[in-house]
């Protein structure tokens, strides 16, 4: 192994962030231990299986009508944003994902496939709710049928 592929290497292992490329086809052909960690499959279970192992059956139609308008088109409209997403955990688990999204090239410019950076927005989404209602409740009009506290 090379200098350099011996950073990516660690890059990729030790990152605390879940990496995963898949090729054109939607296969998974990287999947870095954080993703291990963050969807509970791992690398064997993972590599060679299609970007559905993640994605919740509902948004699966969606999904890969994006991917493949990015690889026909050669740009992706979500590159250089995060969105929050639900995904699949191999519990049976559907939690809240931060991701964010990129087509790689190789060195004459063809597309080789799409990586994801992904990391666990679970708690902040409940967090983000939990405001929302509170806001919404201070804002809501006072009822008329409640008592009067002084």
């Amino acid at each position: 192994m090379n200098a350099n592929a011996a950073l990516s290497h660690h890059v990729l292992t030790q990152i605390a962030d879940a990496v995963i490329f898949s090729d054109c086809e939607g296969k998974i052909q990287i999947w870095n231990p954080a993703a291990e960690t963050l969807f509970g499959f791992s690398s064997d279970a993972a590599l060679g299986q299609s970007l559905d192992l993640i994605i919740p059956e509902r948004l699966r139609a969606a999904h890969w009508v994006g991917f493949h308008r990015a690889l026909a088109s050669g740009q992706t409209r979500l590159a250089g944003k995060a969105v929050i997403t639900r995904a699949c955990t191999a519990a049976g688990a559907t939690i809240y994902v931060e991701m964010s999204f990129a087509l790689v090239r190789d060195a004459h410019g063809e597309v080789l496939g799409s990586v994801a950076i992904a990391r666990d927005a679970t708690e902040r989404r409940a967090r983000e709710r939990a405001l929302q209602q509170r806001m919404s409740a201070l804002e809501a009009p006072p009822d008329p049928g409640a008592p009067h506290k002084p």
